[in-house]
């Protein structure tokens, strides 16, 4: 499971340059001890991804909030690169053509938000909100209003204490534009993201694959949530095979109020089944508030009117929930490797279900405290 990729993957066995670069990246973070791959002499040709590289390529995963499968796709290549970088290493500033990505970026990001200043999601992608934020910071404190943070910027970020406490404003913002928003679903802009389809069919069982049932699933939730006023989106029909960044920029470009991607899971485990549920969260600091409120609603509906087994919700920094500009949330409906759920999910009753139980979750998103009925009660006005 995880993020798609077009890149080929490296894994335990694959060896050459590029095995060598992720020896150095591992090496740079750490994670390479001595006397294993990764010595700094190595020859580029003779790199070997062996045990211990898969080993630490993992642990990186882990750590990082990635698809733990312990090989080298696009998304894990590009978080070790991003992953050198600290703040202080070099200028930042902010290039539309080639947006600056990396933990320094983070850290200027955490630290602008710390003081106040709106710096966009923490996301480590040095775009224009984040410029604006450094602007705003360099202005007030009579500097330069360049929008590079340079040697005199890092001084003056580092001589300041942390002057916004009780919770990180930019995740509180959210949270409170949505409450301010008022509670019905007319206008709002949804974006739901059948996980696979055209040439990706996803996990297959016989004549079954997970792009046909996640497609029906998104038409089915697609159609309750128009009935109730709100305007939505998918982002793939039958035959189109759109990359996660590409599903990602059309959400951007949407302005959606909320994005949803849809999977079914497999695994080699006879016990592997459930929901899951995913939002933009490292796990140690940054997260999406309302991500991760509307993950836990939607996997909790899910569960409670269908019986699946809970297996709850969990900060990702996949891309496809990273980039997205609203709350993203990502839902593992079952497994298709496992008997019962498998199932289950063939039956279109169940996937009905499901629809009912994203409606509900959807709608309770935008209710007040006092207005938010118990998980499985909710029944659109007007419908049985």
């Amino acid at each position: 499971m995880g993020t798609d990729s077009r890149m080929r993957p490296l894994g335990p066995g694959d060896r050459g340059p590029a095995v060598a670069d992720v020896h150095a990246a591992l090496r740079s973070l750490g994670l390479l001890p001595a006397g294993t791959a990764g010595a700094e002499d190595e020859p580029l040709e003779q790199a070997v991804y062996d045990p211990a590289t898969e080993l630490a390529v993992r642990h990186f995963q882990q750590v990082r909030g990635l698809s733990v499968d312990g090989a080298v796709g696009e998304e894990t290549y590009r978080a070790l690169s991003e992953a050198r970088w600290s703040l202080g290493d070099r200028l930042l500033h902010h290039d539309p053509e080639r947006p600056i990505r990396g933990d320094d970026v983070t850290n200027l990001q955490d630290r602008l938000h710390e003081l106040g200043y709106d710096a966009g999601p923490v996301d480590g992608v040095f775009g224009p909100e984040t410029e604006v934020g450094l602007r705003a910071f360099q202005r007030d404190y009579g500097l330069t209003s360049d929008g590079t943070c340079g040697p005199a910027t890092l001084r003056a970020l580092r001589q300041l204490g942390r002057k916004v406490t009780g919770g990180r404003p930019q995740l509180l913002r959210q949270s409170a534009s949505f409450l301010e928003s008022g509670p019905h679903l007319i206008g709002r802009r949804i974006v739901v993201d059948p996980g696979h389809g055209g040439g990706d069919p996803g996990f297959t069982a016989g004549e079954t694959t997970e792009a046909d049932l996640v497609l029906d699933l998104a038409s089915r939730i697609e159609g309750r949530l128009a009935a109730a006023g709100a305007t939505v989106y998918l982002t793939r029909g039958r035959r189109q095979n759109p990359t996660a960044a590409e599903r990602t920029a059309f959400a951007n470009d949407a302005r959606a109020d909320l994005f949803l991607s849809l999977h079914m899971d497999a695994h080699g485990s006879e016990h592997a089944r459930g929901v899951s549920s995913y939002y933009y969260g490292t796990g140690s600091g940054a997260s999406s508030t309302v991500g991760e409120q509307f993950a836990s609603l939607v996997r909790r509906e899910v569960v409670v009117r269908t019986g699946l087994l809970d297996l709850g919700s969990h900060p990702k920094t996949w891309d496809l929930l990273r980039m997205s500009r609203m709350p993203a949330v990502r839902l593992d409906c079952g497994y298709l490797s496992h008997p019962v759920d498998r199932l289950l999910l063939l039956d279109a009753r169940l996937r009905s279900t499901v629809a009912s139980a994203v409606l509900a979750a959807v709608q309770r998103l935008f209710l007040p405290a006092e207005a938010d009925p118990p998980t499985g009660t909710f029944v659109l006005p007007g419908r049985v």
